[in-house]
C-alpha cells in the first residue's frame, strides 16, 4: 500500500514539475516578445516539391507571429501573392515561405527535372505543342496518354494470338489475303483511346522561338506558345512505357492533363462510326 503510494505522490509531482516548467518556458516566450513587433508569416508543414503550384499549397503551410526582426527577406504571409508561380525548389517543414523560392512554371519548366519513382522506367518522346497541352506541361504534372492510329493492314499475325509456345513463321507473316479470300488488303478503322492514366511527367525541353518578347505584349495578350517539338519524359511502369512507344512508333501521342478525381478506366476506342453517337 505504502509502495502504491508512493509511486502516485511520484507521478503527481512529476506531472506538477512539468505543468510548472512549460508555463515557465511559455512566461520567458511572453517576455521575449515583450515589445517586439510582431508579423505574420507562412511557414511548412509539410514537405512540398519542386513544381508545386503555389495555389494547392493551402494545406501544406501555416500561419505563424514572428518578430519581424525573424522573419526571413521575402517572407510571404498570403499565397495570393504568389499568384500563379510554382515552387521553384524542394522545401522542408519549419521554413519560412520566401517568395524568392517561387518561379513561373515556364521558367522551371525550361532548367527543372522531378525524379521518377524507383520502381518506375522514363522514355523520352518528342510532341509538337499542340499534342502537349499547348507546351504548358512542366515536370510533376500527371497526365493520361491517348494513342490514335491511321488504319493498319489487318493480313497479318498480331502476337497476342500466338499460344504458348508458337512463333511466328516468317513465311507466314504476310498472308496477302483477306478473310474471303479476295486477295485484297484488310485495314482496321482508324482509332483513337486514352490508353493510361495517371503518368508523371518527369522533365520537359523545350525549344522556344517567341514571335515577339513577353515584355513587349499587351498584358491581356494570349500566352505565347513554343514553336518546335518538346521532348516530355515520362514515367511508368515497364508496360506502359512500352505502350507510349510502340504508339510513338506506329501511331500518334497526344498527352491530357488529368485531375484527381478522374476515373481510373479504359476508354471507349474511338473510330468514325462511334465519334457521331449520343
Amino acid at each position: 500500500m505504502r509502495r502504491a503510494i508512493g509511486i502516485v505522490g511520484a507521478i503527481a509531482v512529476a506531472a506538477l514539475g512539468t505543468l510548472l516548467l512549460v508555463g515557465y518556458v511559455r512566461g520567458a516566450e511572453d517576455r521575449a516578445l515583450a515589445g517586439e513587433e510582431l508579423v505574420e508569416v507562412l511557414v511548412v508543414d509539410r514537405p512540398i516539391s519542386q513544381g508545386m503550384p503555389a495555389s494547392l499549397l493551402t494545406d501544406s503551410v501555416r500561419v505563424e507571429r514572428v518578430p519581424l526582426k525573424v522573419r526571413a527577406d521575402g517572407g510571404v504571409s498570403d499565397l495570393s501573392t504568389l499568384a500563379d508561380l510554382v515552387v521553384g525548389t524542394d522545401l522542408v517543414p519549419g521554413e519560412q515561405v520566401v517568395a524568392s523560392r517561387f518561379v513561373t512554371a515556364e521558367s522551371l519548366s525550361a532548367r527543372a527535372r522531378i525524379e521518377a519513382p524507383p520502381d518506375t522506367l522514363e522514355v523520352t518522346i518528342s510532341l509538337s505543342p499542340e499534342r502537349a497541352l499547348g507546351g504548358q506541361l512542366v515536370p510533376g504534372d500527371v497526365v493520361a496518354v491517348i494513342a490514335s492510329f491511321d488504319p493498319f493492314d489487318l493480313n497479318t499475325f498480331e502476337p497476342s494470338q500466338l499460344g504458348p509456345g508458337e512463333v511466328i513463321d516468317p513465311g507466314e507473316i504476310f498472308l496477302g489475303t483477306s478473310e474471303d479470300g479476295s486477295g485484297s488488303s484488310v485495314r482496321s478503322p482508324a482509332s483513337t483511346g486514352v490508353i493510361l492514366h495517371r503518368v508523371l511527367v518527369t522533365s520537359v525541353q523545350v525549344e522556344q522561338v517567341p514571335r515577339a518578347a513577353a515584355e513587349d505584349l499587351p498584358s491581356d495578350a494570349p500566352a505565347l506558345a513554343p514553336t518546335g517539338n518538346l521532348l516530355i519524359t515520362l514515367a511508368g511502369p515497364a508496360d506502359a512505357v512500352a505502350r507510349i512507344v510502340f504508339t510513338a512508333e506506329h501511331g500518334f501521342v497526344w498527352l491530357a492533363a488529368e485531375g484527381p478525381d478522374v476515373v481510373d478506366a479504359a476508354s471507349t476506342i474511338q473510330t468514325r462510326s462511334t465519334v457521331y453517337l449520343r
